[in-house]
């Protein structure tokens, strides 16, 4: 139940802000925020949500879309276009045009509580 978007052309720092929005929400609050959410990353956040969606449907035959979550959204750096302005003097500087590659994956709400439980018991046994 994985969804990827490789060299989207907008900085990692920028889309990471969205991707913290909705990270650990079920999808139907995810949803929500992308929908009221004001930055540019949320639609194609949106767009790829919908494509884990249906990797779920269509591959694992997931039937209960509202037993999913988004367990993990990461945000990493693509490759970095390298451009150039022209500065006083005959100079030049240098313009980077930053891209992103997406990875989300879903999981199940119940595995994840269960997990959740197991590290609290784990955490509860080692503290004595």
């Amino acid at each position: 139940m994985r969804a990827y978007l490789k060299n989207y052309r907008q900085s990692p720092r920028k889309v990471r802000l969205v991707a913290d929005a909705i990270r650990g929400k079920s999808v139907l609050e995810a949803r929500r925020a992308l929908r009221v959410l004001g930055k540019r990353a949320a639609g194609q956040i949106g767009k790829l949500l919908d494509s884990a969606l249906a990797n779920a449907r269509h591959n694992d035959s997931v039937s209960n879309e509202s037993a999913l979550m988004v367990s993990e959204i990461r945000v990493d750096e693509g490759s970095t276009l390298k451009r150039s302005m022209p500065r006083a003097h005959g100079r030049a500087s240098r313009i980077n045009k930053r891209t992103s590659h997406i990875i989300l994956v879903l999981g199940d709400r119940e595995v994840a509580r269960e997990a959740r439980g197991k590290k609290k018991a784990l955490a509860k046994k080692t503290a004595k």
